[in-house]
């Protein structure tokens, strides 16, 4: 989903305040009174309002694709609301009282409930709620803040100083108020009607409300019960950290790249792209990522458990904490202790329930993805290049906590892990003895009763030094869901590449032909789908015996690469070298620079060389 520019937000809010004033040295007034007719709008955003309703319908355009979404707000007291919001795909009914909080999804027939009192911050009581829906580190803390001082000023006064600089103009032919963006009709108090290049909306606020529905009447409904703090936490953290998203601030587009060092932990940055260098037992290292990566993390936690979960209850109908509840209960059995350990100790350095880091590091279950390996007849210089595309999810934010991770493991094997703050599996990685794997999402989700995927991806890095051994290693492990990988060896110059479910698994050796992947390659193994497995087939049989590093990162490029491309990886594994690309926050990571790591040098530091004796070599 393409984002909405990042000039809406401010548009919006002066399209709605916009009738307090009309530009100075207008010859007419309107017909109508603009003064009137936003006057209760006003008053219900600046706060003076105890009560207020407000109804009515927006509309843009995403992809091409019209959007419409009717809503309807009420507003009781401080404590006490109703929201109303429908869309042809998806619709929530939201009801809070002081005593009880209802989430309803029109379109599953479940309502969730949560009673008692509200203990955590996080909540949705609606003094104050601005400040905690909104984050500084979006660009809508500005209508936050606008928001905050129209209840602490005269906010007729407000409005007048800051439209005597937007030129709007009244016409009297259509009866709006107008610019080249926009325009903006009423046709009665409290009556809005504002179309922009951007948006249409239409609104109705008065300051008259009926009388509240019972928070437990949901007529036909299924009603699940939830601990009343998880649901508005959900709620508040889940859409604080959309508009992080969907309008970053400059703090989130260029954040602070200060080197930090903790024991047994680095976290430097190249060309824009974090490195975090950890080493040690699985207490120091765990310990370490979450005291470098702290604001990184919870960033993650928020974007998977509360932006996407919230995304996920209104799409599915599931409490999403619930089905990654019953997955990690599955699951937990086939984690290696020192894997739990890492985690145990990463949460506590985060200051994070315990069950919250687990269940985070269960999440990546449904990626899907690209990947090729070529070499020998292949490549101008015979050598092993791997190309791995990880298409999954911008839109959850993720690039924020985007992180290459150079791991010395006590008594396990060193590797460099392209992943995010907060999750210590593997997608993308690379090991010390030249082995590199990717992996492709398939189907299969709730085939939970095996080894989680990141988990079985790190086990190789730290476990494997030949080809035969990663292999070895999938075949004798009980697997989870539906995955394709490919795995490469650039000490033998071999790749494979391999569909794996829970029953069997098919290894399909370079120039081998396959009814998913087409006829062989020479010297190669090509895996993704549809027109991005003909478009990188057509790519690898033109640049064949060419391809080196440049013409390797040229392979993963759009349309082989999605829209939702979270990050690039080139492996040229007999060099100990990644070349790694982060989705941006309006750019796919196949339109981002390469940044080149060197995990051997990384691995020579004069920390790292002081501390050999933690182990790993």
């Amino acid at each position: 989903m393409r984002h909405l520019p990042r000039r809406t937000p401010a548009i919006l809010l002066f399209m709605l305040l916009l009738p307090l004033s009309v530009a100075p040295g207008t010859a007419q007034e309107p017909r109508w009174d603009p003064v009137a007719a936003a006057k209760p709008l006003l008053q219900a955003l600046s706060g003076t309002a105890q009560q207020f309703q407000v109804s009515g319908s927006i509309s843009f355009t995403i992809d091409d694709h019209s959007q419409n979404v009717e809503f309807r707000v009420v507003r009781f007291d401080d404590e006490s609301f109703d929201v109303e919001l429908t869309h042809e795909d998806y619709a929530i009914a939201m009801r809070r009282r002081a005593d009880a909080t209802a989430l309803a999804l029109p379109k599953h027939g479940v309502v969730y409930v949560g009673t008692g009192p509200v203990t955590t911050q996080d909540r949705l009581s609606c003094r104050g709620m601005w400040q905690r829906l909104i984050s500084s580190d979006s660009e809508l803390s500005t209508v936050a803040f606008a928001f905050s001082f129209l209840s602490a000023a005269d906010p007729e006064a407000f409005v007048v100083s800051v439209l005597d600089q937007a030129g709007f103009q009244y016409n009297a032919k259509t009866d709006k108020l107008e610019t080249d963006e926009a325009t903006l009709a009423s046709d009665g108090a409290g009556h809005l009607h504002v179309t922009s290049n951007e948006f249409t909306l239409e609104s109705l606020t008065t300051l008259t409300v009926p009388q509240p529905t019972d928070v437990l009447e949901w007529p036909a409904y299924k009603q699940e019960s939830l601990p009343r703090d998880e649901l508005e936490t959900t709620l508040v953290r889940g859409v604080r950290r959309a508009g992080e998203i969907l309008q970053p601030a400059l703090s989130l587009r260029k954040p602070d790249e200060s080197t930090r060092n903790v024991p047994h932990g680095r976290l430097t940055w190249k060309n824009g792209q974090r490195i975090a260098t950890l080493w040690g037992t699985p207490e120091e290292i765990g310990t370490a990522h979450g005291q470098l990566l702290k604001m990184e993390a919870s960033r993650c936690i928020d974007s998977v458990l509360y932006t996407f979960g919230t995304a996920h209850v209104i799409r599915t109908g599931k409490w999403f904490r619930q089905d990654l509840d019953d997955a990690y209960a599955r699951l937990q059995s086939h984690i290696p202790e020192r894997h739990q350990r890492e985690t145990r100790a990463m949460a506590r350095a985060l200051g994070l329930p315990q069950r919250q880091a687990e269940i985070l590091n269960v999440f990546p279950e449904l990626f899907h993805c690209s990947g090729f390996a070529v070499f020998d007849s292949a490549t101008v210089d015979g050598k092993l290049y791997h190309g791995r595309v990880l298409d999954y999810m911008t839109t959850i934010g993720l690039q924020d906590a985007a992180t290459t991770f150079i791991v010395r493991p006590k008594d396990q094997i060193a590797f460099a892990n392209v992943g995010y703050a907060g999750f210590i599996g593997s997608v993308s990685g690379m090991n010390a003895r030249g082995i590199s794997l990717g992996e492709m999402g398939g189907r299969g989700e709730g085939d939970w009763d095996g080894v989680p995927m990141a988990t079985l991806m790190r086990r190789a890095l730290e476990e494997c030094e030949t080809l035969p051994e990663v292999m070895e290693l999938w075949e004798n492990s009980p697997r989870t869901c539906e995955y394709y990988y490919v795995f490469a060896d650039g000490k033998s110059n071999d790749a494979v590449g391999v569909a794996a479910t829970p029953e069997k698994i098919e290894f399909i050796r370079p120039g081998e032909g396959h009814e998913l992947l087409g006829a062989g390659i020479t010297d190669a193994v090509v895996l993704s789908a549809g027109s991005r497995l003909e478009e990188l087939r057509r790519r690898v049989q033109e640049k064949h015996g060419a391809i080196d590093s440049d013409i390797g990162m040229w392979l993963m490029s759009r349309p082989v690469a999605m829209e939702s491309n979270l990050h690039n990886v080139l492996f040229v594994p007999a060099d100990g070298i990644l070349y790694v690309a982060n989705a941006g926050h309006n750019k796919p990571a196949a339109e981002m620079p390469y940044v080149r790591i060197d995990l051997r040098a990384m691995l020579k530091t004069d920390q790292l060389q002081a501390l050999k004796t933690t182990g790993g070599d």
